[in-house]
Formats: C-alpha cells, structure tokens, sequence
C-alpha cells in the first residue's frame, strides 16, 4: 500500500470512477421519475471500494459458495448499488434503463431477484441479523467468506440491529463487517434530533466489537480499513463511515429536501458540471 502523494495518484482512477457513478445515480433517477437521490449518494464511495478493491466476488463466481457477501441493510438507497454492480460486471448495464419501469426486476428497494444481490431488504432494521446468520452458516460450512453489511445510521433506531450486534459478538463472527453511513441525517431531519444513536463508537465496543472511526469518502482510508478485517480475530468489526448526505454534489450536501427527490434539468447541469470539475481536479493531481 502506498501512502501520502502516491496514494493519490494510485487512486485517481478509482476516485474517478466513484465521480462517475453519482452521475449515473443521477441518471437513473431522472429516467426514472423517483428515488432516493442524497442517501445513495453518500454511500458510492464506499460501494465502489468494495466491489473495485475488497469484496471476493466476480461475474464468474456469483454463486460460488466461498464467495463474499454483501448486504446492503439500507436498502432503499439501491441506485448507488445498481450502478456500482453494472460498473463491476456483475448486472448488466442495459438493465438500468428498466428501473421503476413496469415489469422490472429493478425496483426502488434492493431485491434478491437481480443478480449480485444477496438479499431484499429495505424494510430498515434487518440486515445486520441477515448478517449474523450469512456469518455464523459461513462458519459452520468451513467456508472462508466474509460478509459486510452496511447500515444508514438513521436506521441504528431500531432494536433489532442492536440484537444482531449483541449475537454476533456472542458468537465471535471475525467474519462479518458492519459498516455505518453515518451521514448524520434521516428523512424526516437530523439523527440527532430524531433518535440520537451516539455515541456509537462506545455503544458498538460495549457491545464487543472492534470499532474504526475513518472518512466515507477518503477511498484510501475505505480501502486499508475494509481490506484488514478482521481487525481482531474472533470479534465482529464495525466501520463507521463519517458521510455527507448528497455527497459530491454541492446544492444537494446536507440538505434534506434532496433524501426522496429528482433534479430538474438546471439542477442536473449543476450536478454534471460539479462532477466534471472533480474528475478534472483528480487528473490534475495525477
């Protein structure tokens, strides 16, 4: 792993493929008349590490039983996971087009029917025990996969994530990941007024897990924390992700407006151009 100036020049190219996909996140939402626009946004830098750089999984091995697994608990910010399983070969890219179309397997909430994913979710609350149980069968199997699940942190409200953080403590899964797109807002307003979860990193170690604090959009710090778990052998690993709702787009960061809403053709020039000057600004550091 390289480190400082070289980082950045190594990664230039996967930086400017997670500019992209906000783009195509864009794209897929306007075609589409709806969805859920700054949540998804926030999470493309971490989807697209784990399927460019961490996950063990390939268009050849979607159902190779040592593949790893992904979860994605937040399951209604499935754009960003649409574009990013396209981009690494594993949907095919002309499906994208369908999406909220009538008939199509693509639809506003992460469906085990399309493939590359491993599980619907959406109903928020889930995923983490989905989970536990991916990990613990992994284990009893002898098989080597690891499993990530990645949660919104609005969704750290429900009682069932904090079971499924309790059971896989009990029953040391190294083998599971949990990440937290801790964007710091929720539909209806901020976490912390809504339901304040924190102090996370203390709740998660009580609860006996290895604990990373890193930023969700520095794609070096994604890669080197993802790609060391387990952290510690025998304990479950969280990740939480420090995000910006509406990442990468500047009229659309930390506004709420934009969790369930679709650009119009003045703000998707906006959002084009920010994109634009971004990949210019990485090649010019290359």
């Amino acid at each position: 792993m390289t480190t400082g100036d070289d980082d950045v020049r190594a990664d230039v190219g996967l930086a400017v493929r997670a500019a992209r996909y906000r783009l195509d996140v864009l794209d897929l939402i306007r075609s589409a008349g709806g969805g859920h626009t700054a949540g998804s946004l926030s999470c493309v830098d971490v989807l697209t590490v784990l399927y460019e750089r961490v996950l063990r999984i390939s268009p050849e091995t979607l159902r190779h039983p040592e593949r790893d697994r992904y979860v994605q608990s937040k399951g209604h910010a499935v754009e960003a996971l649409y574009v990013v399983l396209a981009g690494a070969g594993l949907l095919d890219r002309a499906l994208l087009g369908t999406y909220l179309r009538f008939g199509t397997k693509l639809v506003g909430h992460a469906t085990s029917s399309v493939p590359g994913i491993e599980q619907s979710t959406g109903a928020l609350g889930h995923g983490l025990s989905i989970g536990v149980g991916m990990a613990i069968a992994g284990r009893q199997n002898g098989f080597g996969y690891r499993v990530f699940v990645l949660l919104g942190d609005g969704e750290l409200a429900e009682g069932s994530v904090w079971e499924a953080a309790m059971s896989a403590a009990h029953h040391g899964l190294g083998n599971l990941v949990a990440i937290v797109d801790r964007n710091r807002h929720q539909i209806a307003g901020p976490t912390a007024e809504i339901m304040n979860s924190e102090p996370l990193a203390q709740k998660f170690a009580a609860f006996g897990w290895t604990v990373h604090e890193i930023d969700g959009h520095d794609l070096v710090q994604i890669e080197r924390t993802l790609s060391s778990a387990p952290a510690v052998p025998g304990r479950p690993t969280v990740v939480l992700a420090d995000t910006v709702k509406g990442s990468g787009i500047s009229y659309m960061e930390h506004d709420i407006r934009w969790h369930h809403r679709v650009p119009d053709d003045e703000e998707y020039a906006i959002a084009r151009r920010d994109v634009e000057n971004r990949i210019a600004e990485l090649r010019g550091r290359a």
